[in-house]
């Protein structure tokens, strides 16, 4: 087998010329644009996209400690099924980033955090979606419940980041942000011990 090298980095693209963006469809969640880009080539071509808003969403990966993470079960009504994954939520407008992770960490898993990390971003298919989450990692955890807009209780589990390949082998928990954010919690946590 022949060994990957890595290719030095290419040049910087000019981003293409924006010609035209039209709203093709507004609800309450989705901004869908058309947008008419010229490249720099000069190959003139036609996108949709979904138009991020706000200051994005955050996505908390609560630690009871360093292995043992809490989960939550709810519905998901994009696969119409009870997904498992880490809370998350939409960071509110004038909202600071920690303030967001500990407000969804006390409405979702009922508890609040002393401790927090802002581990990366993450975009969600970038070819056609203009949004961000944030990932945080939260420690030293204390039980503390805020209201939240669940239209029922949510189920909480924890879970052994050691027993992680037994959690990827479960049929319920497929979102890809939240098997980014704990192998990443995984790996943060081997070089902060």
């Amino acid at each position: 087998m022949r060994a990957l090298v890595p290719s030095p980095a290419a040049p910087m693209r000019e981003k293409p010329q924006l010609l035209n963006a039209v709203t093709l469809a507004r609800t309450r969640l989705f901004h869908v644009q058309q947008v008419e880009l010229r490249f720099s080539n000069g190959v003139e071509t036609r996108y949709e996209r979904l138009v991020g808003s706000g200051r994005g969403a955050v996505l908390i990966v609560p630690l009871l400690d360093d292995d043992t993470v809490l989960l939550i079960r709810e519905y998901a009504a994009g696969t119409d099924r009870y997904e498992l994954g880490l809370p998350k939520g939409r960071i509110e407008e004038q909202e600071e980033l920690m303030v967001a992770a500990d407000r969804e960490l006390k409405e979702e898993v009922g508890y609040g955090g002393r401790e927090f990390h802002h581990l990366t971003s993450l975009s969600v298919a970038p070819g056609f979606l203009g949004a961000f989450t944030h990932v945080v990692i939260a420690r030293d955890l204390y039980p503390e419940r805020l209201p939240g807009d669940e239209p029922e209780e949510i189920e909480v589990v924890p879970w052994s980041l050691s027993r992680l390949p037994a959690l990827l082998a479960r049929e319920d928990f497929t979102e890809a942000r939240s098997i980014a954010a704990l192998f990443l919690t995984r790996e943060w946590l081997s070089h902060a011990r």
